[in-house]
C-alpha cells in the first residue's frame, strides 16, 4: 500500500499522475490529507482524500509514501508531524519514498539524501544536502525516487510503479498510456 501525502497547496498534476499510474498498475493507493478533508491544490483544485492525518497507520502494510510538491504543499508537508513520523518509519523498514520537485527538499534537509543521486525543481539544490544532484527528470537511488517537476509527473510515476509493481507492469502501463 502507498500513502500519498496532499497538503493545502501541493502541485496537482505532481499527485494526480502518479496516483493515477499507480493505480493502473493495480497498487493500493490511499491519499491523506493533511489537516483535512478537503486539500486545495496549488491551482485552486479541491480535492477529497481517502483519509486524514489522524488516520494513518504506519505498519509492514505501507510499500511507500510518496510527497508531490509544490507550494506551498511542500512547506505544509514538512510541518507535518505525521508526514515526518512517516518518513522516518520508511527509512527505518526499508520502505520506497517518492519526492518530486520541491519535495525532495524535505528529505534533504533530514540529511537523507546523504551521497544518494536525487533531482528537483530548480533552486531547491541547495536542499539536498551532500546529495549527487543531477539534471535528470527522475533519480531512483535505492529506495529514494526523487522527480524534477511537474513535467516529469508521468515518469516518475512509471519511476514508482516499477519499483513497487515491477518494471513489467510498469512497462505495460507506459505503452497502455502511449508515452515513449
Amino acid at each position: 500500500m502507498i500513502y500519498v501525502f496532499l497538503a493545502n497547496g501541493f502541485e496537482e498534476t505532481e499527485a494526480i499522475a502518479p496516483i493515477d499510474i499507480l493505480r493502473r498498475s493495480e497498487v493500493e493507493v490511499v491519499t491523506v490529507g493533511i489537516g483535512g478533508g478537503t486539500i486545495t491544490g496549488s491551482h485552486g483544485i479541491e480535492i477529497a482524500p481517502d483519509i486524514i492525518d489522524s488516520d494513518v497507520i504506519l505498519s509492514d502494510k505501507v510499500d511507500m509514501i510518496v510527497l508531490p510538491g509544490g507550494m506551498p504543499g511542500t512547506l505544509n508537508l514538512e510541518k507535518s508531524p505525521v508526514v515526518n513520523e512517516a518518513i522516518d518509519f520508511c527509512i527505518a523498514n526499508d520502505k520506497y519514498i517518492g519526492a518530486i520537485c520541491a519535495a525532495p527538499s524535505i528529505l534533504g534537509k533530514k540529511g537523507l539524501l546523504k551521497g544518494k543521486e536525487a533531482t528537483c525543481f530548480p533552486g531547491f539544490e541547495k536542499f539536498l544536502l551532500d546529495a549527487d544532484v543531477k539534471a535528470e527528470l527522475v533519480c531512483v537511488d535505492g529506495k529514494i525516487i526523487t522527480g524534477k517537476g511537474p513535467g516529469a509527473a508521468v515518469e516518475f510515476g512509471l519511476a514508482l510503479s516499477a519499483a513497487v509493481a515491477g518494471e513489467a507492469k510498469s512497462k505495460a502501463v507506459r505503452n497502455s498510456l502511449q508515452c515513449r
